[in-house]
């Protein structure tokens, strides 16, 4: 089984537990505003072809870093995608004994449950909350978000939870506290976290001759990030 990888970290310390290693996946369905990285975004755009034991036998090299908290990541892009290769990649890490984060936005295709039940952690991206919110911040209908949920809540898994903060769009305690209000009907959330948006890839859509849809947007003042965050504690 052979799937699209944009590029690799092998020492990653944001991307769920411990020292983890991160397969960044090819293809995403989103068109975020703040996206970072629109190079992931063509499923057949640049990037690497490989087999899903090849990448894991990459992943197993770093075993000995990843301690107890430790493992392999997988994300993206979109890496529910590419599920077949997904699935395989997940289930020869459980085979070795590397712990498995999937670190998605929730849109993608198939059926889930089987890579649900390979997955030790889901670190799921919640763009919105608020159906219209969400079709504004990412061209899609919330609706495939909530599937990809349901099956989550059906599974059983271990969840956190993720926000990206613009400035003018959801900096403020009311986005917030709608966040915290949707956590707790959820089942297993052990962490929400707000991360402050960063211009750090708006040259790439220079590059790519994309039009960047928040040009002007400063970057999010990181104390009034770390304030609002004290709101979900």
């Amino acid at each position: 089984m052979k799937g699209r990888i944009n590029s690799i970290e092998t020492m990653g310390l944001v991307d769920g537990p411990g020292i983890r290693f991160v397969s960044f996946f090819q293809g995403c369905k989103l068109r975020c505003l703040y996206c970072h990285n629109p190079e992931t975004w063509a499923l057949d755009g640049q990037s690497e072809e490989i087999e899903a034991q090849e990448l894991v036998k990459k992943i197993e090299r770093y075993k000995n870093y990843y301690g107890a908290d430790g493992g392999a990541t997988f994300s993206g892009g979109e890496p529910l995608l590419q599920p077949e290769f997904l699935l395989e990649c997940l289930k020869l890490c459980k085979e070795k004994g590397i712990n498995t984060a999937l670190d998605t936005a929730g849109v993608g295709f198939g059926d889930y449950d089987e890579i649900l039940k390979n997955c030790d952690l889901v670190i799921l991206d919640v763009k919105a909350v608020d159906g219209e919110e969400y079709k504004k911040l990412v061209g899609q209908d919330i609706k495939f978000f909530n599937q990809f949920l349901e099956a989550v809540q059906k599974n059983g898994n271990r969840l956190w939870l993720r926000q990206v903060i613009v400035p003018g769009i959801n900096d403020d305690e009311a986005h917030v506290l709608k966040l915290k209000k949707f956590a707790k009907k959820l089942k297993n959330v052990e962490k929400i976290e707000l991360l402050p948006y960063k211009t750090i890839g708006v040259h790439k859509y220079q590059d790519f001759k994309i039009q960047y849809r928040l040009e002007g947007v400063p970057d999010m003042d990181e104390e009034k990030c770390q304030k609002l965050q004290q709101l979900l504690d």
